[in-house]
């Protein structure tokens, strides 16, 4: 236990007059105070373990490290843990487009049913397990490529958009449509038909979305599932596929063509997994027994039931023709605002142009103005240092920071002292910020 020790309190000090001769007590200075003081704390439990224990600072910080890691580890319930692959330890982390990033972070049988709170703790775990850091205070030499898989794994699952593109091309969580021959009775079709169905539901912009049912399952709630995936409304995208568009100091045409290029294969892809849907619906459809037998009962009451259907189409077609001329109007009507809406955006755009070159004399007239801040004739080598200032300023500032500087310069007039200021001012804050290089600056440092 620590023992407790009393440290006795400094006593007052009065100056002389030798020391500070204007010096002037106002009242009697208090008396010292006694207290105790207690050794307590997360700072003092560390040194007396250290003490007890016989470490250094850096064995004791590994080992507590190794200490919070196994806990970690004694608390996961097993949900998320799964054996790590050593091709996939081994992988270059510069091939992220290809790595399964839920195997990384051992979420490879939920997918796309991961939960972000699973997730999280998966990437916590791995971390705590692959951290360069805890690598080498264990003594082992370990490069850190497959920890940078983790963080991207991490970067990709926890955006929701990006997440949403890998997914769409995360073929691990799709399932192969069964032959005829693995259907060897009417609970094997349901079952692996349905798997096929549920997962590409996932993809679907509408939910809930219907299961393909079982042997009793009606007419209509058959026809609801088919009309549902001929109909399939897909937010499936595959911009995770893109070729690296070049950065801004590339070529211009060569960019846009990688864009182009781009844009095509998404449209490509698209068609054919539409293409690609579309069979496997009719691929079902041919195996399923149901239609065979609604065919036989239609067949039998078709007499009777002749006006009602024809009816019923009837007015199925001029709800989709109206659907479709509404929808035809709609983007008539879209097309044309958006067309106004372009123009406007132009005008505007141009308008900001030109408030900006406008506000650019401006600032460069200032000068001119306070004959460029000389008492008598400006020299040439003066006026260029003023000038290239000025420069350096307006292109480092945006439209609003030149319209606000353009507003204080209108405030200053023509005095020469305040217009100086209000640039030695900005210089100076732009230098701070990084925006213009201070060794640039020769007339307002």
């Amino acid at each position: 236990m620590a023992t407790t020790e009393t440290i006795p309190a400094p006593t007052g000090f009065k100056p002389t007059d030798d020391s500070n001769p204007n010096f002037r007590s106002l009242s009697s200075i208090t008396p010292g105070l006694n207290r105790t003081i207690e050794p307590v704390g997360p700072a003092f439990m560390a040194f007396a373990r250290r003490k007890r224990l016989g470490r250094t600072f850096s064995e004791d910080d590994r080992i507590q490290a190794q200490h919070k890691v196994k806990k970690v580890e004694d608390e996961d319930d097993g949900e998320i843990s799964e054996e790590e692959d050593p091709m996939m330890l081994a992988r270059d982390a510069k091939d992220w487009r290809g790595q399964d990033h839920y195997a990384v972070l051992g979420l490879s049988k939920y997918r796309w049913r991961a939960t972000d709170d699973q997730i999280k703790k998966a990437h916590r775990k791995k971390v705590l397990k692959h951290h360069p850091d805890k690598k080498a205070a264990a003594g082992e030499s370990e490069a850190d490529s497959f920890f940078k898989c983790i963080q991207r794994a991490n970067e990709i699952l926890t955006d929701p958009v990006r997440r949403r593109q890998f997914d769409s091309v995360d073929e691990k969580a799709d399932r192969e449509p069964p032959t005829k021959k693995e259907i060897t009775k009417p609970s094997a079709f349901y079952k692996k038909w349905g798997a096929v169905f549920a997962s590409e539901g996932r993809f679907s912009n509408k939910q809930p979305v219907p299961s393909l049912g079982n042997d009793n399952s009606t007419k209509e709630e058959v026809e609801e599932f088919y009309d549902f995936f001929y109909n399939f409304d897909s937010w499936r995208s595959f911009e995770y596929l893109d070729e690296d568009v070049p950065d801004d100091n590339a070529d211009r045409d060569h960019k846009r063509h990688i864009e182009r290029k781009n844009n095509n294969a998404r449209r490509k892809r698209k068609s054919e997994d539409i293409a690609r849907l579309r069979k496997l619906v009719d691929d079902c459809l041919a195996m399923d027994e149901r239609i065979a037998r609604f065919r036989k009962a239609e067949k039998a009451s078709k007499n009777k039931k002749r006006d009602e259907a024809e009816a019923l189409a009837k007015k199925q077609a001029e709800e989709k023709k109206a659907q479709k001329e509404a929808e035809e109007k709609k983007k008539a009507e879209d097309e044309a605002k958006a067309k106004v809406d372009k123009e406007q955006g132009k005008k505007a755009k141009e308008a900001a142009k030109n408030a900006a070159k406008k506000n650019k004399r401006t600032v460069r007239g200032s000068v001119k103005d306070v004959n460029y801040f000389a008492s008598g004739e400006p020299g040439p080598k003066d006026i260029d240092n003023c000038l290239n200032d000025v420069d350096a300023i307006i292109a480092g500032v945006d439209a609003d920071e030149l319209a606000d500087l353009v507003s204080k310069l209108s405030v200053a007039g023509k005095d020469g002292q305040k217009v100086k200021e209000v640039f030695t001012v900005k210089a100076a804050e732009m230098a701070g910020t990084g925006k213009v290089k201070e060794s640039e600056l020769k007339f307002f440092k």
